[in-house]
């Protein structure tokens, strides 16, 4: 694949990538942009790949920085979603407060 074909597909899928995003409801939004964050595991397989090529230095840079933000990705998906999972949970009701009520047996002073 020569670098031009890659510009190409790099700005295609970037403008796809707008469109689809901006025409989600914002309800849909959370769940779908957690998800997608969690699925950038396969991202971190790339990027040992890479490291691990033996291309030469930069290879092992890039690849080093890819890895570090690829799992920054997958566990800010993670948090996304259990933050996004507690809004869903029914809240647990504080207990009545107990009143005594006497049966009326009791004496007065």
């Amino acid at each position: 694949m020569t670098l031009i074909t890659g510009i190409v597909i790099f700005t295609l899928a970037t403008f796809l990538g707008v469109e689809l995003i901006g025409r989600v409801p914002p309800t849909l939004h959370t769940p779908l942009m957690s998800g997608a964050n969690a699925v950038s595991g396969i991202t971190v397989v790339g990027a040992l790949v890479v490291a691990g090529a033996g291309y030469g230095w930069i290879s092992n840079v890039l690849g080093f920085l890819a890895i570090v933000f690829a799992m920054l990705n997958v566990a800010g998906g993670y948090v996304v979603t259990g933050r996004m999972l507690e809004m869903f949970r029914k809240k647990e009701e504080p207990a009545a407060p107990t009143t005594n009520v006497s049966s009326g047996t009791e004496r007065s002073r």
